[in-house]
């Protein structure tokens, strides 16, 4: 039987990929003139908005390689026969890595202080407590750091997987070889992942733009929420394909566990949600529920409880039955709707905390997600057309094909 292992980008695929880029193109131009040349509460919002969603976008993509690499060290090989769809879509932290950078740079380097108000932190007790974490110098290095480590170590990842394609079967001694190699360096992306994404990375860029405030499940709740969209993203794609006529070895089987990964993720994030929230009514201590009191009892109180709704109760309904989780256009649907709903929640982190009066959620915000949607289109799509689809020489790729849940 023959399969088809070369991906050819659709016109239409190429297409909406660029129109998605050019509108938010032209969004951030509007926006910049509506928001960016104004005072200090119109900066803020456009600088903010830019924030969340380039981070957000960010931290979606580089959970494929996150995937990718704990499969890795859990010797899993029920993924291989999608495996080149996560390495494509991990291609995207490149170019969304760098823009994240410039953007979280210009905010430094551009004493966005409405934003990041640690970095006038004279006078502020406080703030001046948290100087030796939060300053200018710490911020820029790490930032660097991050999002050069997360690139460089997921085109080594990358590179191991495509030296397969152009070798005959391995022995088993070398495929041993081969499997040890792979367990080394993800280990090392899992290690710097958890310095990162799991700890400092949401500390810097987000959970500062409330200086005084500070929850110790903040990184776990992060990573929960782009974990989570990043695995419905891979489905996506998966299902493309599969709709196309390409990945004929991906069967229910591996579908209905990308769905479980959404069913238990989904579940964990809500743990962290109302450990966190509970955990600080309950004490009801001042410092501690100035961060909730706006958005449980101000005018952010619709879009609080609404990211609940979609991250929680919709899953919770929806992916809990097995054929549910079998079921391409359910799948589909759970999939964006998992993706709209984090995106509101990496909203309401940002906004919520730069704008507390009232809320602003128009056009250049989707408009600003709608160019980092076309721009991981097109990164995933390029990717996936320069390599065979199909991993066939990994040591596990077998086992992906007699795969059963």
């Amino acid at each position: 039987m023959s399969f088809r292992e070369q991906f050819v980008i659709p016109a239409r695929f190429r297409m909406w990929s660029l129109i998605l880029m050019g509108v938010g193109l032209v969004s951030i131009l509007a926006g910049y003139f509506i928001y960016g040349t104004g005072d200090e509460h119109h900066q803020a919002r456009f600088w903010g908005t830019l924030l969340y969603n380039s981070v957000y976008f960010l931290l979606v993509v580089n959970a494929s390689m996150f995937f990718i690499c704990a499969t890795t060290l859990a010797m899993g090989g029920w993924q291989m026969s999608f495996r080149r769809v996560t390495e494509a879509i991990s291609v995207a932290v490149i170019p969304i890595g760098i823009i994240s950078g410039v953007i979280l740079l210009a905010l430094v380097l551009g004493h966005q202080h409405h934003i990041f108000h640690w970095l006038t932190p004279e006078g502020d007790k406080i703030l001046e407590g948290k100087s030796g974490f939060l300053n200018p110098t710490f911020f820029i290095v790490w930032t660097i750091l991050s999002i050069g480590g997360w690139i460089f170590l997921g085109a080594k990842m990358r590179k191991l997987s495509h030296e397969l394609d152009n070798r005959e079967p391995l022995s088993v001694a070398e495929g041993r070889a081969y499997i040890f190699k792979n367990t080394i360096w993800g280990s090392i992306f899992l290690v710097w992942f958890a310095l990162t994404v799991a700890s400092t990375v949401p500390w810097l860029w987000l959970m500062s733009i409330d200086a005084h405030w500070y929850s110790t499940m903040y990184s776990w709740y992060t990573f929960a929420s782009s974990f989570v969209a990043g695995v419905a993203l891979i489905t996506l794609f998966v299902i493309y394909l599969k709709n196309h006529g390409y990945l004929e070895l991906v069967n229910q089987e591996h579908l209905h566990d990308l769905g479980k990964f959404m069913f238990a993720f989904s579940i964990f994030w809500t743990y962290l949600w109302f450990s966190q929230y509970m955990l600080i009514w309950y004490a009801n201590i001042p410092e501690e529920t100035v961060y909730f009191k706006h958005r449980v009892q101000g005018p952010y109180r619709g879009i609080f409880f609404l990211n609940l709704i979609v991250n929680f109760i919709a899953p919770l309904l929806l992916l809990m039955r097995r054929s549910s989780k079998r079921n391409y256009t359910l799948l589909v649907f759970m999939a964006v709707l998992i993706l709209l709903g984090h995106w509101i929640d990496f909203y309401q982190m940002v906004i919520a905390s730069i704008a507390k009066e009232h809320v602003e959620l128009n056009f250049f915000d989707f408009g600003v997600a709608a160019g980092f949607i076309g721009l991981i289109m097109w990164s995933t799509g390029n990717a996936l057309s320069k390599r065979p689809l199909l991993a066939r020489n990994h040591p596990f790729f077998k086992e992906s094909v007699i795969h059963h849940t």
